[in-house]
């Protein structure tokens, strides 16, 4: 009785765990078999030879001469059609005249073997033609009869022909480990900002005031707005020429001239007597980064410290303790699982972030990450390949951090 209940749940799960596989790992998988193929944007169908028909002259008069005019080309600009050929009917009472070499003609109709078509390849010939009163009398316009057209090609995507090219190019790209520096930069404290920023509402949503549910409200905007909407407001406010912040510092002296935030790559600042460049686009995208997605820390802190028993609190306050060692001792161990996991989370979901910075610097002025490298691989430069293989380095640097932090981080957080 117990082995047919399990084997009815594990067929009652069966169809749930297919659409998982199908869902998740499909897309993964199809990434990951992408990376190791020479494939471009033109190459996703199989090479095929395009053919159309035009029909060149006047026909007013019987004895006129007129043409034929078909225009090939071959679909792909990399791969070859092998075999190429096709046929077509010519209309009634066109007499022809001139007759390429590679065609033969039956009757009416037209048979042209083309052989193979390497990649790239375009043509077109002209076939003479004489018109007779039966054209005249019964005109008929060419296109209304479509060509068929045969031929093979090999589709680069479903071959089993592999190539790790697309790596090679990647690692050995004098920009590629400076794109990954910047993108654990701005994942790391982009992370930390948001969690820190959270942890401070959240403290401060934790004491009781009166219009405290409208702030809590307020809060949640950043997170909530539609991210076009909050980033063209950012680059309004900071913008160099008619930005409000840029305006407001200028008037209070604390700088000379606008500052363009989003179009600077860096600053030199000397401290200590020590000078070293601030990146200020990628610090003003990862302030933007921080206050649009702090919220989401703050929610789920928020809801950790309100589960912490008020008489640890009221214990410490009688023995003395400052509200800052109160935090300290109390709140922040209560915390710690918490904020391990939405920090965890926070790093994956900004690894993977593309929207914010392509709508805020489009990856210029230093702030290019790998998913914007992504972007400009597959669809900017129409090399799908090397922007699937930049993306199973992602996947790869993520699995890699999500194993260490899984290994070294603290086990409460988990339970």
């Amino acid at each position: 009785m117990r082995k047919r209940e399990a084997k009815l749940a594990f067929g009652m799960l069966l169809p749930t765990a297919l659409i998982v596989v199908l869902v998740v790992l499909g897309p993964l998988l199809a990434n990951f078999w992408i990376s190791v193929k020479p494939v471009e944007l033109a190459d996703l169908r199989a090479p095929t030879m395009l053919l159309t028909e035009r029909f060149r002259g006047d026909a007013e008069a019987v004895g006129d001469e007129v043409e034929l005019e078909y225009r090939m080309r071959n679909s792909s600009p990399n791969q070859p059609v092998r075999e190429a050929a096709f046929t077509d009917t010519i209309p009634e009472g066109l007499t022809v005249t001139g007759l390429d070499e590679r065609c033969r003609l039956s009757g009416r109709e037209l048979s042209c073997a083309l052989g193979d078509l390497e990649g790239g390849f375009r043509e077109r010939f002209r076939l003479q033609a004489e018109v007779t009163q039966a054209f005249l009398d019964n005109p008929i316009d060419v296109r209304q009869t479509e060509p068929n057209v045969t031929g093979s090609g090999v589709n680069v995507l479903t071959s089993f022909d592999f190539t790790f090219e697309n790596f090679q190019r990647v690692f050995d790209s004098s920009e590629f480990w400076s794109v990954l520096r910047v993108t654990i930069y701005y994942t790391v404290f982009s992370t930390a900002g948001a969690l820190i920023v959270g942890l401070f509402a959240a403290q401060l949503m934790n004491t009781a005031f009166k219009g405290r549910g409208i702030l809590r409200g307020l809060f949640l905007f950043p997170y909530v707005a539609p991210v076009i909407a909050v980033a063209f407001t950012w680059l309004i406010l900071l913008d160099p020429f008619s930005g409000t912040i840029n305006a407001m510092l200028v008037e209070m002296g604390l700088i000379g001239a606008p500052i363009n935030f989003f179009g600077t790559r860096e600053v030199d600042i000397t401290i200590f007597g020590f000078t070293f460049g601030f990146p200020v686009a990628l610090s003003t995208v990862i302030a933007f980064e921080a206050w649009r997605y702090f919220p989401l820390s703050f929610l789920f802190i928020l809801a950790a410290m309100q589960s912490v028993s008020a008489e640890m609190y009221e214990a410490a306050e009688m023995d003395g303790a400052t509200p800052l060692q109160q935090f300290w001792y109390l709140s922040l161990p209560q915390l710690l699982g918490i904020l391990s996991v939405l920090f965890l989370l926070r790093f994956i979901w900004t690894f993977n972030k593309f929207d914010d910075i392509f709508l805020l610097t489009g990856g210029a002025a230093g702030t290019r990450t790998l998913t914007v490298q992504v972007y400009e691989q597959g669809f900017a430069l129409s090399n799908l390949g090397a922007g699937a293989a930049v993306a199973v380095v992602v996947f790869f640097v993520l699995l890699v951090f999500a194993l260490a932090f899984f290994r070294f981080s603290p086990k409460e957080g988990w339970a």
